[in-house]
């Protein structure tokens, strides 16, 4: 999560409504706080939302990385794990160390991100 936007990463469920309703409820919830703690309510904090549908692994791993190094692209950190609101610390806490050498062996110049 970013001043400004977040992505969010998932397994797709059956039901792909059920992914459209946790993203609105997502976006309601973030908004609602973050209005409170700017004293504006009723501000409206998102204003788009797409979602992609991964269909291969390294499509999978190279968007995982993107988004785990989402908060330096955009210099608000030096490194990742540095980022609070950054999954990257999580990722890198638990999980397995091939996973993570996998992962971060993706480039992400190349990810097309709308």
């Amino acid at each position: 999560m970013l001043p400004n936007h977040f992505h969010f990463v998932a397994r797709a469920p059956e039901d792909a409504m059920t992914l459209t309703r946790l993203i609105q409820g997502v976006n309601s919830i973030t908004a609602r706080r973050i209005n409170a703690e700017d004293k504006t309510p009723g501000r409206q904090v998102w204003f788009r939302y797409w979602d992609t549908c991964l269909t291969n692994r390294e499509s999978y791993f190279a968007r995982l990385n993107y988004v785990h190094q989402n908060p330096v692209r955009h210099g608000m950190v030096v490194s990742a794990e540095d980022y609070p609101w950054c999954s990257m610390s999580w990722f890198m806490e638990r999980a397995p160390g091939e996973m993570q050498r996998t992962v971060s062996s993706f480039k992400i110049d190349s990810v097309k991100v709308m």
